[in-house]
């Protein structure tokens, strides 16, 4: 299993002898992963039955609030999309930034996301105390990695797939306190985008790909990745095969 690895205190990549042979990925060697019948892409899954909408907005000028102060100081982690991008030509640091709610204990590894054990708060977790309230509130057993991704400049988020690794589904919820971010899901051989419309979405981060279009003024998401109640799982539909294409499986079935 290939690992990513990430510094969480500076902007630079930590990389490993593995992670040095990996090379971005171009669109004419896309590997074609096997899916259920029943999967059509691009798609994601809402999660916006199972969260307290209203409560969400209602943190949206609060966490913009408090993103501004960090545009100012110019401190946080540049964004990172890996090497799985749909065109090598295009950025693997495409602009945005992060600002981290949780670090791990170790250095990041993609793979680790969900190994709650690792991560601890940030003092940014304290800053944003609002927000980690509403984190509790939702369908997790227990967080790993947290962060809101943010950018107050027009410019696209280079569309990439998280990792390869057919058999490996993390879960996280992806959401947002407005709808101006526009976020997509992408199909690469049909060159189709499928705008997340709602304001959370759990979704294939392996056999489709996902970015972002430019936007002007500031735009913001936040992911919490950990492991879902048991039960919560117990009304995720779970493929055969390629566990990574489960939050596509249960978008397309439940459409």
């Amino acid at each position: 299993m290939t690992q990513i690895m990430k510094s969480n205190h500076t902007d630079q990549i930590v990389t490993t002898d593995e992670e040095a042979t990996l090379d971005p990925v171009s669109d004419e060697t896309i590997e074609e992963l096997t899916v259920d019948s029943r999967i059509t892409y691009p798609c994601y899954k809402s999660f916006d039955e199972f969260i307290d909408v209203e409560r969400l907005k209602s943190l949206d000028g609060y966490i913009a609030e408090r993103i501004k102060r960090h545009i100012a100081a110019q401190q946080d982690y540049q964004f990172y999309t890996g090497p799985y991008r749909l065109k090598d030509s295009a950025p693997d640091r495409p602009g945005s930034r992060m600002i981290y709610l949780a670090q791990s204990k170790l250095p990041d590894s993609y793979f680790d996301l969900d190994n709650t054990g690792l991560w601890e708060p940030t003092e940014a977790a304290d800053e944003f105390a609002q927000l980690m309230n509403f984190i509790e509130t939702m369908p997790f057993k227990a967080t790993g990695r947290m962060l809101i991704m943010y950018d107050d400049v027009a410019r696209a988020g280079t569309a990439h797939r998280d990792h390869i690794e057919a058999e490996v589904c993390h879960d996280f919820i992806w959401f947002r306190t407005n709808l101006s971010k526009p976020f997509y899901m992408l199909n690469h051989k049909t060159n189709e985008k499928k705008y997340v419309e709602s304001y959370s979405a759990w979704f294939d981060t392996v056999n489709q790909f996902h970015g972002t279009d430019p936007q002007e003024g500031l735009t913001f998401s936040i992911r919490v990745d950990g492991v879902f109640t048991d039960e919560f799982k117990k009304r995720v539909p779970s493929p055969a095969y390629n566990l990574a294409s489960t939050p596509a499986l249960w978008a397309c079935i439940s459409d």
